[in-house]
């Protein structure tokens, strides 16, 4: 097994003073040691009245106690094998000392009785906890960045995109009866290919049998990229005409005229069909919007955005020319990303923007936004991808802040520019990351 390094944050010593502190005063208790009228207040904060006054009722009359539910504990001895069985597992990222922990405890086991209740089989659905304190290696190992983090695995498979809905019985419950639906529509007619929505990406697998080796590769692809591709299949007769030499897979990009692609590798190994697969539904260039913002956002890296007009399909493709033309070696340490003008109002206004100057190009360094240029000069050789650099390397903040470097600079021009210099305006997408008042953050980000 590989060996894990020690978690260890800038925080970590302040975390652990404040822990004493808290044991010390008495200021947190341990959950289980909270009386039955202080764990209610805790709880009134968090859960919607009707479900707090069935908690309540199940205090008073005993039914229900903190601990109950069947939560699997996770350590470095356990966790690959608990998880790699799991068809899905939720694991809750937690440490004691954390107020916010404390209060999704006692939730958090209550979802996991009604949701065993409903998959009695323990390999289809997971609930699980790992005790960051105790295991740091294994909070580092999945870059727990705050407490508690909700954390959905399938088949062993870390997923993108954690758990960020209400913390309530109900809503988790939910959450994961939707993770257990099957992402695959079975089409009983191929002229119903004819008619798909190509507007969103769609992958369509034509198999011979349900009962195959390629399809469960399939099903299983599927199931972790169901968020970001329409999955559809089809079986014997109906997929015949389709499978000229054998079962295969294509991918219907969107746009009308958009031509087909198909997969050319084994069905049966999934590394390849994931790569394949993700490739195709994960485009380079995403759209942000209000409800994947704290995702995006929480991954930590600055935001090339293109501010365009919902209809301006152009601009976007240029863009998304540009970028994988310029930029592509740069995926993974900025987000690319496009955002409706009209949505994001506030931002433009940050950057002395509005809709009507769409489109617009700027970075938010989660510190400050800087604006490119204009858009224009996204047909001049490497201006982007420079543009990107000078972030990396300090220039666009030096420059904000001190007018243009000196090498930049003509005679003369130095002392003018450092006049008319300014500081950039503060990042607007920085007030999208996960909350204080909902989390408890471990580390900032560093200033660029």
């Amino acid at each position: 097994m590989m060996q894990l390094t020690t978690f260890k944050t800038a925080n970590t010593s302040g975390h652990q003073r404040r822990r004493r502190w808290c044991r010390e005063t008495g200021k947190i208790q341990q959950h289980r040691n909270l009386n039955q009228h202080h764990y209610t207040m805790k709880l009134s904060s968090i859960i919607p009245a009707p479900e707090l006054h069935y908690f309540t009722l199940l205090l008073v009359t005993g039914l229900y106690t903190p601990g109950r539910g069947e939560i699997t504990s996770l350590d470095a001895g356990n966790i690959d094998d608990i998880l790699n069985s799991a068809g899905v597992a939720l694991v809750n990222f937690y440490a004691d000392w954390c107020r916010f922990s404390q209060m999704l405890h006692p939730i958090f086991e209550e979802a996991s009785n009604i949701v065993r209740e409903e998959y009695p089989d323990a390999t289809q659905v997971v609930f699980a906890r790992v005790d960051c304190d105790q295991h740091s290696d294994i909070a580092q190992r999945y870059r727990i960045s705050k407490y508690p983090t909700l954390k959905l695995f399938r088949n062993g498979m870390m997923m993108k995109r954690e758990y960020r809905g209400q913390r309530s019985v109900t809503a988790i419950a939910d959450f994961i009866r939707q993770q257990k639906v099957d992402p695959i529509k079975e089409t009983v007619n191929l002229e119903e290919i004819s008619t798909i929505d190509r507007s969103r990406r769609t992958i369509i697998g034509y198999f011979e049998k349900r009962d195959s080796d390629n399809y469960r590769t399939y099903e299983k692809v599927a199931n972790i990229l169901r968020d970001d591709c329409v999955f559809l299949a089809a079986f014997g007769d109906v997929s015949k005409p389709e499978r000229f030499s054998g079962d295969n897979i294509i991918y219907k990009p969107m746009g009308e005229n958009t031509p087909d692609m198909v997969y050319m590798g084994s069905l049966t190994n999934f590394d390849l069909s994931y790569a394949w697969t993700q490739d195709k539904c994960v485009p380079l260039v995403r759209e942000i919007t209000f409800e994947n913002g704290e995702e995006l956002t929480e991954e930590g890296i600055p935001f090339l955005i293109l501010f365009h007009l919902k209809d301006d399909t152009d601009s976007l493709e240029k863009f998304q020319q540009e970028v994988a033309r310029q930029l592509i070696s740069e995926k993974g340490s900025i987000n690319f990303l496009h955002a409706d003008c009209d949505k994001f109002r506030h931002p433009l206004l940050h950057i002395q923007k509005t809709p009507a100057d769409c489109p617009v190009i700027a970075i938010d360094s989660f510190r400050h936004m800087y604006v490119f240029p204009e858009f224009s000069d996204l047909a001049v050789p490497g201006k982007l991808r420079q543009f990107v650099l000078d972030l990396h390397s300090g220039k666009l903040h030096r420059e904000f802040h001190h007018g243009p470097d000196p090498t930049d600079s003509t005679p003369g021009q130095l002392e003018e520019n450092r006049e008319v210099a300014s500081s950039p305006p503060e990042s607007s997408f920085q007030k999208l990351a996960p909350s204080e008042t909902r989390y408890t953050i471990l580390r900032d980000r560093d200033e660029l």
